[in-house]
């Protein structure tokens, strides 16, 4: 079992940046792939980034690559999303989310979701 609670959310300005946390907790919390998705107002929940158990691999979304970048402290059971750049179009209620396998896009395959944290970018 994993608990997952999101936070650095909040209200940006467009070029602005935010970094997004996912801290984890169980007994084997760093055993798990992390992704984030994001659920825009009025739209489906869609992958952002994901990153392996041990951080050797990281995917992202057409939209997130070369702005947002996935990364993990295992020691802090924690993972980021740091986003730069951020554009009205990022607004949306991002989540994390675990699986005990490799990282994947596909969102039905995370066992564990976070409540998920609202970021907001203002034009």
């Amino acid at each position: 079992q994993v608990q997952l609670v999101e936070s650095g959310g909040g209200l940006a300005q467009a070029g602005d940046s935010l970094r997004l946390s996912c801290a984890a907790s169980g007994p084997t919390a760093s055993h798990y792939a992390i992704g984030w998705f994001r659920q825009a107002p009025g739209k489906g929940r869609e992958f952002v980034a994901a990153i392996s158990y041990l951080g050797q691999s990281t995917y992202y979304s057409d939209s997130a690559k070369g702005r947002f970048t996935i990364s993990r402290d295992d020691g802090k059971n924690t993972v980021y999303l740091q986003m730069i750049s951020l554009k009205p179009e990022d607004t949306a209620v991002y989540y994390c989310a675990a699986r005990s396998y490799g990282p994947t896009m596909v969102q039905k395959e995370y066992q564990y979701w976070g409540q998920g944290t609202q970021v907001t970018v203002s034009s």
